[in-house]
């Protein structure tokens, strides 16, 4: 399996729940602003509405940092609706809810289970010009936590403003950072 790390997003067409209304998601719609792309199995499961309810607690954050989120299953934009009106976890959403019954995402971000027709757990941060910066793929088991995914976009917004610096493990906003240099090595 190759990485998608500094690749560009693939040209995509999408129908997504949003705000009450169908909209159109393409590969132009991520592109201009950070984006955070979140993909989960299916609708009306159960690790899915608290992972897009955790991602509603910590929209605001996303929102200041310039950054939308997309969540993505493989069902249809149709069923979206329906489970944001019916489930109180995805009611909360404010994001897009895009459906991918063709698959067509699910494949180019690497995360179909061809033999289940259902996505894998998978979250990428996306910079302005469409270039894939952080990717993260588990089992289904396993629900994510938004707050690392905060800290991974603010971490790719810095090192993207701020060439020849690194971020090191567990940096979070305002840490110092690493300036990476042979006098360095060995050193840390």
């Amino acid at each position: 399996m190759s990485s998608l790390i500094n690749t560009q997003v693939l040209p995509f067409k999408a129908q997504a729940f949003h705000n009450g209304k169908f909209i159109e998601v393409t590969e132009a719609s991520l592109k201009g602003k950070w984006s955070v792309v979140i993909f989960m199995p299916a609708a009306f499961t159960f690790n899915c509405p608290t992972e897009i309810e955790d991602a509603a607690d910590h929209y605001a954050e996303f929102q200041k940092a310039g950054a939308e989120v997309y969540i993505v299953t493989t069902d249809t934009h149709f069923s979206h609706k329906v489970w944001h009106e019916t489930s109180p976890a995805v009611k909360k959403a404010q994001f897009p809810l895009v459906g991918d019954p063709t698959h067509t995402l699910t494949n180019a971000f690497g995360v179909h289970i061809q033999a289940a027709g259902l996505a894998l757990r998978g979250t990428f941060v996306i910079n302005p010009d469409g270039v894939i910066k952080t990717m993260e793929v588990h089992d289904n088991a396993i629900a994510r936590d938004v707050k690392e995914t905060v800290r991974k976009l603010k971490a790719a917004q810095y090192v993207a403003s701020h060439p020849g610096e690194v971020c090191p493990a567990k940096w979070n906003d305002g840490a110092k950072t690493l300036t990476p240099s042979i006098d360095l090595v060995g050193k840390i």
